[in-house]
């Protein structure tokens, strides 16, 4: 029997292919993982090696390796026996604040043949923070002419938790004055108030203490409580009130200061200072929605006085308050929603990880370079990101993973004709106008003796 080779030019070829295919070989599929926050140091997450395929006598010789964008040293992985545990504490409120999903991207490389892949360990939420109130005590002003199911607005706590950890439902401590008018799964704006049920006589009660309990929906669940304080006064029959309870309103991101959000408008039935309204934001009102906003008292204006910043936040709930100057005083209440639009005011960002520099002028087609990483604060449109590479060089761009690419040899190279490419890489949002940001990127060629 014979077996030939054919030429040296097709040998050449099927050495070409086979070199190209161990030297790129990514990992296919997605590796996902799962964890609680809070787990103790070493604790079990998976058998990364074996489900990536390798074997575990393989990993020091072909230096296994794994790191974490911006995620510390919370993950780490056993090279004898190959097994990703918890390393360092894992909290998920400071990790991913309140949104929904939370997960720590891995990337994984190894060489002799260089392999790249891609682990993601989603953060599992656990009833590990109670509700809260603003404070511990509120005190309420109540005219003691109020009439039967008068209403009270109340600020509501939070919790930092989510899903049902974060579900909140209310008690009122027993008391013969007020029943508690909790919020219900269809209103968009959850309202909590106190409920007049029993008419108030300030020579019988000139003051009446009510605890207010917060209880989530975590197992086994948490709560939290306040002190309301109802102080009740004489006179002054009609209290303020406003056009409507709730006010919504879009406001763009990055507009200067003194950009009129909205013109509130309350009115009231009393004459003279009984009927002269003041406005201002609730005493509850958290401390960012003052940094941002400023309330004229006399005209009912909001106005801008801070950055507004869509990715820092996207909403504000503002508690306003309109009380006129009757003795005593009476309020009216009304919330405005404020929803932050997004502009485009972000250029992506791109980061590198040289693997192959400088890279040999005979090194086989498909070896990576560098790995490059993009992102992109905006949101929708805004933030979607793709990449290119200069024309007419030996080299292209790999999409791996999402807003992961790679820099890799597409044609030979010979250091005798060029030495060194110079390679701009640029990232390019699809906002309009877009932006985008260009890299450079110098790869050296390294001689190997291939010249008689």
């Amino acid at each position: 029997m014979e077996f030939s080779w054919g030429t040296g030019q097709e040998y050449r070829r099927l050495l070409l292919s086979i070199l190209f295919l161990a030297a790129w070989k990514a990992g296919s599929g997605q590796v996902r993982y799962s964890v609680l926050e809070e787990s103790k140091h070493g604790t079990f997450v998976g058998r990364i090696a074996q489900d990536l395929g390798l074997e575990l006598a393989e990993l020091v010789p072909r230096l296994f390796r794994v790191s974490s964008k911006g995620r510390g040293d919370l993950l780490e992985v056993n090279l004898q026996s190959g097994i990703l545990f918890v390393n360092s504490r894992i909290d998920r409120e400071e990790l991913c604040g309140r949104r929904a999903e939370c997960s720590i991207h891995l990337e994984v490389i190894v060489d002799r043949p260089l392999q790249v892949f891609h682990v993601e360990v989603d953060v599992k939420d656990i009833n590990d923070n109670p509700p809260v109130f603003p404070g511990t005590q509120k005190i309420l002003f109540m005219a003691e002419s109020r009439p039967l199911d008068s209403r009270f607005p109340l600020e509501g706590a939070s919790d930092a938790d989510i899903g049902a950890n974060a579900l909140l439902t209310y008690r009122l401590g027993p008391n013969e004055y007020f029943s508690l008018e909790k919020p219900s799964d269809e209103e968009r704006v959850k309202r909590l108030g106190l409920v007049l049920r029993k008419r108030l006589d300030r020579e019988e009660a000139p003051e009446i203490f009510v605890v207010l309990t917060a209880s989530d929906g975590g197992k086994p669940e948490l709560t939290g409580t306040v002190q309301l304080l109802v102080r009740v006064l004489d006179a002054n029959d009609n209290a303020p009130t406003f056009d409507r309870t709730i006010y919504e309103v879009k406001l763009l991101e990055n507009v200067p200061n003194g950009t009129l959000v909205i013109k509130l408008n309350a009115s009231d039935l009393d004459e003279g200072l009984n009927g002269n309204i003041i406005y201002s934001f609730s005493a509850d009102i958290l401390p960012t929605v003052k940094s941002k906003f400023y309330m004229d008292p006399i005209t009912g204006e909001i106005m801008v006085k801070g950055y507004i910043d869509f990715e820092e936040t996207k909403s504000y709930e503002i508690l306003v308050e309109g009380i006129d100057k009757g003795q005593p005083p009476l309020s009216g209440h009304c919330t405005v929603m404020v929803e932050v639009e997004d502009t485009n005011d972000n250029a992506p960002v791109m980061e590198f990880k040289f693997l192959s520099l400088p890279i040999r002028e005979d090194a086989p087609l498909g070896t990576v370079i560098a790995l490059i990483s993009v992102s992109d604060l905006d949101s929708s449109v805004n933030g979607q990101v793709t990449c290119t590479l200069s024309p007419h060089v030996p080299f292209r761009l790999v999409s791996t993973f999402r807003n992961y690419y790679s820099l890799v040899l597409d044609s030979t190279l010979d250091r005798e004709k060029v030495s060194v490419y110079k390679l701009m890489v640029t990232a390019q949002d699809g906002g309009s106008p877009s932006l985008s940001t260009t890299a450079s990127v110098s790869v050296e060629v390294a001689d190997v003796n291939d010249n008689a």
